[in-house]
């Protein structure tokens, strides 16, 4: 069974990337998004606090949790979404989603409205020369060029357009990050380990996230969990410092696809819905290595042919392991919203829905301190028609 949960922050949060800082004059970049790490190990903290769980022993590997296991090898808890989302004044709670990278969106100056074009995979001709290894490159086909638009968020309505393979250009399918959240400078003050005093000279600044709240909605995120039961009231200590957040159950179900008509279509678009650390570096768990321009995709009893992708740049993910007391090592990851294009696809509805409620993983075992954590999420999308902008 999964469980969502809203999490509304209380305060600032100081989430912090991947580059060290504290140094005299450091300035510490906040990440935001958050890894969804963070909040897995809020969740879990919690859990073990309410379970009297004596912390020292648990992260020596001495106990082991009925569903959290060990911090060598975890249990069953699983992060199965993380998204930003708002809470509107009447309660209901609206999770929000980075664009696939597929989507090129400019704004027009005259009317403020949204102008949407998608990529479409193309067969590279002769003459150009690229280290893209796959035989169709995803090509933005523009009469005149444009700047693309940044900081922009889908709603609920703008996703589900999307999942269709239709083109989210309505103004109600796009919110501006401005809306979302604001960074807060923050001047810290060095320590010193030894006394606990303050060490003269070492002020640094780090960014504060504050989400946005207002008379129309509360900015916060939206996580499901499964296999474990997760607090549904109460605090959680959330990034760095441990500032509060309020944990309220939420009655949210997330949308999905079309199965059947993609399986019927025979083919689809992966998009992630959380970062992707994949063996492979780029291609995803379950596809081969790159072969006359097409890698095989076999995973969950879905197989077909990757014929293009759309891959940002990587992301540096790490994070603290509190059972050693050291970082965790730093990975590289693909970034949420990266798209892949399965063709000659080969599945049934059920197998589709399989790969989307798994994830891309092999198995519980693979990985599993990083499959609990909430990597190598994602869903399925319809291809977007190429008659349409």
């Amino acid at each position: 069974m999964t469980t969502t949960l809203f999490l509304e922050p209380l305060d600032v949060l100081f989430l912090r990337g991947n580059k060290l800082f504290g140094d005299p004059g450091s300035y510490g970049d906040a990440q935001m998004p958050p890894s969804p790490s963070v909040a897995a190990g809020a969740i879990r903290s919690r859990i073990l606090a309410d379970d009297r769980i004596d912390l020292a022993a648990f992260e020596r590997g001495e106990i082991r949790h009925p569903v959290l296991g060990t911090p060598q090898q975890p249990g069953e808890f699983a992060l199965t979404a993380f998204h930003l989302a708002r809470r509107n004044k009447n309660g209901a709670i609206e999770p929000l989603f980075a664009p696939p990278a597929d989507l090129v969106l400019t704004i027009n100056e005259q009317t403020d409205a949204p102008q949407v074009q998608a990529l479409h995979p193309g067969v590279i001709t002769h003459g150009i020369q690229s280290s893209y290894p796959l035989a169709q490159l995803p090509v933005l086909a523009q009469e005149k060029r444009s700047k693309p638009a940044s900081g922009y968020w889908l709603t609920l309505a703008g996703w589900q357009t999307v999942l269709r393979g239709e083109l989210p250009a309505n103004t109600q399918h796009w919110l501006h990050v401005s809306k979302l959240w604001r960074t807060d400078e923050r001047v810290g003050i060095g320590m010193d380990a030894a006394t606990g005093s303050v060490a003269e000279g070492r002020l640094f600044t780090t960014q504060a996230i504050a989400l946005e709240s207002d008379i129309e909605s509360d900015i916060g995120f939206l996580v499901a969990v499964s296999g474990a039961e997760p607090p549904q009231n109460g605090f959680l200590r959330f990034g760095g410092d441990g500032r509060a957040v309020a944990i309220r159950l939420a009655d949210v179900r997330l949308p999905e696809p079309d199965y059947a008509r993609l399986a019927a279509a025979r083919r689809c678009r992966i998009i992630l819905t959380t970062p992707g650390i994949f063996p492979q570096g780029w291609l995803p768990t379950g596809a081969s290595p790159v072969e006359g321009g097409t890698a095989d995709f076999v995973l969950h009893g879905v197989r077909g042919k990757i014929k293009a992708a759309a891959v940002s740049r990587f992301e540096t993910v790490s994070g603290w392991d509190l059972a050693n007391r050291q970082p965790k090592p730093a990975e590289r990851a693909v970034p949420t919203g990266s798209v892949y294009w399965l063709d000659e696809l080969d599945a049934t509805e059920s197998d589709l829905r399989k790969l989307a409620e798994a994830g891309l993983w092999h198995t519980a075992g693979d990985n599993p301190g990083r499959r609990a954590e909430g990597f190598n999420r994602c869903t399925l999308a319809a291809w977007h028609d190429e008659g349409g902008n």
